[in-house]
């Protein structure tokens, strides 16, 4: 399938792996890309020089194009977007802020620099500083969330820029990649769909507890801080939501989530550790490898596409 995202980006299929801290790791990031879409690394909150060897390890397992999630909130953000130029990466997708000072530096080496947005206003912002396209990312999405759904967010920044749209958030299935595409959007980015993929070095209780989740299984934390984060119910988002609900300070509630991702991921603590996923982990069912996802997800969303109706 042609569309102007897999020719900027140089991939088969306009399929991309989100980049998802502890769980976008260089094996997910290499299978997604051989499969055809394009894999991305998560920064995340590490070091420059752990995602520089993911970057690496990466190489070794693939020759197809892949990319960086850059979060622009981690401490060491700068020396991450210099070392996306200096191992010759070509794809960027940024999250928690704005990329416009490493914008000259990326565009100069070739990068191709696609920021994700929550609304309309930033996707604008973000096309006027020279952004090759962009991820409308809905509030279905697991991890950290806007407020406007993907069916609202996606068509109305369609309209609003002439860079290309990447639809994201409750998108697991050919039906949501077709659906993506009526509303405007070019590609797509899976997160929660690729957690459970045989590649991912997710914990298996983590990728047994998506699996098992219902479309209700999800909870929102972080309201009152202004940062919210969808994850799956457990005993730590009820003892989190109970604190809000008393009026817990922001230092009280962060030092509860401090290493709570780790410690689902790698760890398999599903109780007290976050548990990030979408709203669509109720149509997870199983694992499966990179390649059956998106075989199966092109499959079906093309023969929705070419349907008459």
């Amino acid at each position: 399938m042609k569309t102007r995202v897999t020719e900027i980006l140089g991939i088969e299929c306009p399929i991309i792996q989100g980049g998802m801290a502890w769980v976008a790791t260089y094996q997910l990031a290499a299978a997604v890309s051989n499969a055809g879409g394009l894999g991305l690394i998560g920064a995340g909150g590490a070091p420059a020089s752990f995602v520089r060897e993911q970057i690496q390890k990466a190489k070794e397992l693939t020759d197809k194009p892949f990319g960086v999630n850059i979060m622009l909130m981690n401490p060491e953000a700068d020396e991450i977007a210099k070392v996306i130029v200096d191992e010759g990466v070509k794809v960027v997708t940024t999250g928690a802020g704005n990329p416009a000072k490493y914008m000259e530096m990326w565009k100069a080496a070739g990068v191709k620099v696609i920021p994700v947005v929550a609304s309309v206003a930033l996707a604008k912002l973000m096309e006027r500083g020279g952004a090759d396209a962009v991820v409308a990312e809905g509030t279905e999405s697991g991890g950290h969330i806007g407020s406007t759904t993907t069916m609202a967010l996606v068509p109305q920044v369609a309209d609003a820029v002439s860079i290309p749209v990447i639809a994201a958030g409750g998108i697991a299935d050919g039906r949501g990649f077709a659906a993506a595409f009526m509303l405007g959007a070019e590609g797509v980015q899976l997160g929660t769909r690729f957690v459970v993929a045989t590649e991912s070095i997710v914990h298996e209780k983590y990728k047994a507890m998506l699996i098992k989740a219902k479309d209700i299984d999800s909870a929102v934390t972080g309201l009152s801080t202004g940062h919210p984060v969808r994850s799956i119910r457990n005993k730590m988002t009820k003892e989190y939501l109970k604190l809000e609900k008393e009026g817990a300070d922001f230092m009280e509630l962060e030092k509860m989530t401090l290493g709570s991702l780790r410690k689902a991921v790698v760890e398999g603590d599903v109780i007290n550790g976050t548990v990030m996923a979408g709203q669509i982990a109720g149509l997870v069912k199983k694992e499966q490898p990179c390649k059956e996802i998106i075989d199966e997800i092109m499959s079906e969303g093309m023969e929705l596409l070419n349907k008459t109706f």
